[in-house]
C-alpha cells in the first residue's frame, strides 16, 4: 500500500532477498505512525458523531491557535484542502456540535475568527490524553540532543510533505 517504488525484492531491498535499507525503514516507521493516528482519529470521530474531517479541521484550529495565528475560515480551508463551501459545511457542522464558535476579530470587526470551544478540548483530552502521556513518557527517555534530532527530522519531513503540489 502506498505505491511504493522501492518495494522489490532485489538484494538489499524490502522482501526476502534482503534487508530493507534503514532511511526506508525509518520512512515505513513514519507511515505506520502517521496510519495509527489517524486510525484513532477516526475513532474518535466517530464516537462523537463527527466526520473525520472535522477531527482535523479541529486539529488545525488547534494549531492555529498555539502558533498565535488568526483561525478564519480562509485559513482552514487551505490547510485542509477544501473550497469555500466544503469549509462552510465543516464549520457549520463544529458549530451545531457545539466544538466551535463563530467570533468577531477585536482588531477588525468585518472578520470572523474560530475559536474551539473548551468542551471539544476537554473532549480531546479525555480522548487523546493518554496517548499523548505514553508519547511524551518516551520523549522523556531521550536526552535534548536526540529530541532535537527527532524534531529536526519530523520538521524536515514536514517541510517535505508542504512543498509537493497535492494530487
Amino acid at each position: 500500500m502506498g505505491g511504493d517504488v522501492h518495494d522489490n525484492h532485489e538484494p538489499g531491498g524490502p522482501g526476502p532477498l534482503g534487508r530493507e535499507p534503514d532511511n526506508l525503514q525509518l520512512v515505513h516507521l513514519l507511515r505506520a505512525v502517521t496510519v495509527d493516528f489517524g486510525l484513532r482519529q477516526a475513532e474518535f470521530a466517530t464516537r462523537n458523531g463527527m466526520h473525520p474531517t472535522d477531527v482535523r479541521a479541529l486539529i488545525c484550529l488547534l494549531d492555529a491557535d498555539r502558533a498565535a495565528e488568526p483561525a478564519t475560515a480562509g485559513l482552514l480551508g487551505a490547510r485542509l484542502g477544501l473550497n469555500s463551501a466544503g469549509t462552510t459545511a465543516v464549520i457549520d457542522r463544529l458549530e451545531r456540535l457545539g466544538h466551535v464558535a463563530r467570533i468577531r476579530d477585536d482588531q477588525d470587526r468585518r472578520r470572523i475568527l474560530l475559536r474551539v470551544e473548551p468542551g471539544a478540548v476537554r473532549l480531546g483530552r479525555e480522548f487523546f490524553g493518554p496517548l499523548i502521556d505514553g508519547v511524551l513518557r518516551v520523549l522523556d527517555s531521550f536526552d535534548p540532543a536526540e529530541r532535537d534530532t527527532v524534531r529536526r527530522f519530523l520538521t524536515s519531513a514536514r517541510a517535505v510533505f508542504a512543498s509537493e503540489p497535492r494530487p
